[in-house]
């Protein structure tokens, strides 16, 4: 056994034991699994979303497309921290609703708001829909990931057993309390690691940042900057927007902000997270060093460029300390969006259908589900091909579609109504899948339209047929119903 395998199940196997270790001393009943009993301080929250929100897609997505997009990687830096200013007003609302009447899941707030248990299931629904591909990104990334740093000695499928396995027990023994103490470690390695590569290897390399982007423009002219079409200056605009708005509506994102002790946590990490967000620029840094150093890498193999530079710069000790970072960036994610869906399922789905389940029965199922989950996702890895960034966007597409509905429910005055709702999510949601599925764009089924328009991505494209309906729907039935109480009087 070399050393980078060594350190890297080193780290695996302490991860384990933090997180069977979490739920020591605690009963676990559904709130203290799901939300940790609403108990977390700033420092827990932030290092609990930030292991959300930093994932495989860090580690290899943010790299990957620096490497193969060149200009458009950038729209990585800009997008979360729009959402952070966005959760300075929204999350203290959300915290405090799900605090009053004792929610636990991101659906439970949209039945709750719009008295509607129906309109929870759809939520639950599209959230599992958008949480499958989002964990298989997780798999994919941590596959890539130890297979290429233990030097090829585990392969990518023993990995993402090794991994699916690891996150299912400690996420039925501990819950979110687990995937807590695990980011911890997390947060501490991947800060070190990758601001360390983001300084090191443009220097080792190029002799400096401004030296590395000269040699690229010179062998790639125009590579660093937005393209005419595709990926254009529309493109990136309505991404930006797309995933700043879709950043907190991730089911297992949303729930974590159930977990805190008081809203005040919210505006410290609104202030503190944009800094954590430059670790995201470091990433890119590597991406772009690799462009010259690793050529040839076409696709989906541009996720691998971190790795490979990393395994022809340095020691397998420090290989291995890469491997295992990049390892926990699957685990404390992955761990997060099996609880959301497996509770999301249990509490949200289930329990409507067969409504004199009790709360222990529900917690019982939730933590049943969490292996189904996962080797859902386990199947959906070994059959899927698609980049890590693309993973990523297809799922943001149909979580943003639920951002309409929650906006309007925080208002005081209820412009929308429950079926405006649905109707408004379904018509998203059915945009973005047909799109998806037929793998045709706006240019094809609009070819009139102006090349920035063609350029829109599709998320942004559906969520204005989604607000159009919603209010269109909201308004036929408020007057319905405003008609029907004349008659009644």
């Amino acid at each position: 056994m070399n050393a980078a395998l060594m350190i890297i199940f080193g780290v695996l196997l302490l991860s384990i034991f933090l997180g069977i270790r979490a739920q020591k001393g605690k009963d676990m009943n559904l709130e203290q699994w799901t939300v940790g009993g609403r108990g977390f301080g700033t420092v827990f929250v932030f290092l609990l979303m930030a292991g959300e929100i930093y994932t495989t897609f860090t580690f290899l997505g943010g790299s990957g497309w620096a490497y193969g997009k060149g200009g458009p990687a950038f729209y990585i830096i800009a997008y979360g921290c729009l959402a952070y200013i966005l959760s300075y007003w929204l999350l203290p609302a959300v915290w405090t609703y799900a605090k009053h009447h004792k929610l636990m899941s991101q659906s439970d707030f949209f039945t709750k708001k719009y008295n509607s248990p129906l309109l929870g299931v759809l939520v639950s629904l599209v959230g599992i829909a958008a949480l499958i591909p989002y964990l298989v990104l997780q798999l994919k990334g941590l596959g890539l990931i130890v297979s290429e740093t233990s030097y090829g000695k585990i392969s990518p499928a023993a990995a993402i057993w090794i991994g699916a396995i690891s996150i299912t027990v400690y996420v039925m023994v501990s819950g979110i309390h687990g995937s807590a103490w695990i980011s911890v470690v997390k947060d501490i390695m991947i800060l070190v690691v990758v601001l360390f590569l983001g300084v090191y290897l443009p220097i080792h390399y190029y002799g400096g940042f401004q030296d590395m982007f000269q040699q690229i423009e010179t062998a790639k002219p125009g590579f660093l900057t937005l393209p005419d079409t595709g990926q254009s200056a529309a493109w990136f605009s309505s991404t930006v927007l797309l995933t700043a708005l879709g950043f907190y509506m991730w089911p297992h994102t949303f729930s974590a902000s159930y977990s805190a002790e008081n809203p005040k946590v919210f505006r410290k990490n609104a202030i503190i997270m944009p800094l954590y967000q430059l670790v995201l620029l470091f990433v890119l840094f590597v991406g772009f060093a690799a462009i010259l150093q690793v050529p040839g890498l076409k696709g989906a193999d541009g996720d691998l460029s971190l790795l490979r530079l990393s395994l022809q710069t340095f020691d397998p000790w420090f290989v291995g300390i890469v491997g295992a970072a990049g390892l926990l960036t699957a685990l404390v994610p992955g761990s997060m969006i099996l609880m959301s869906a497996s509770t999301l399922f249990a509490k949200n789905v289930y329990k409507v259908f067969a409504p004199r389940t009790t709360d222990k029965q529900v917690s019982a199922l939730a933590k049943f589900l969490v292996p189904v989950f996962a080797l859902i996702s386990v199947y959906f890895t070994f059959k899927g091909g698609n980049t890590i960034v693309t993973l990523l966007l297809m799922g943001y597409s149909l979580v943003t579609q639920l951002f309409p509905a929650l906006l309007f429910s925080l208002f005081k005055h209820h412009i929308v109504t429950k079926q405006g709702a649905f109707a408004g999510i379904i018509t998203g949601v059915g945009a973005v899948s047909y799109i998806t599925l037929t793998e045709t764009t706006i240019g094809t089924l609009f070819p009139a339209l102006p090349q920035a328009a063609k350029d829109l991505n599709v998320g942004i494209v559906a969520l204005l047929l989604n607000i159009t309906v919603m209010m269109a729907i909201s308004l036929m039935t408020r007057k319905a119903k405003s008609a029907a109480a004349d008659q009644a009087a």
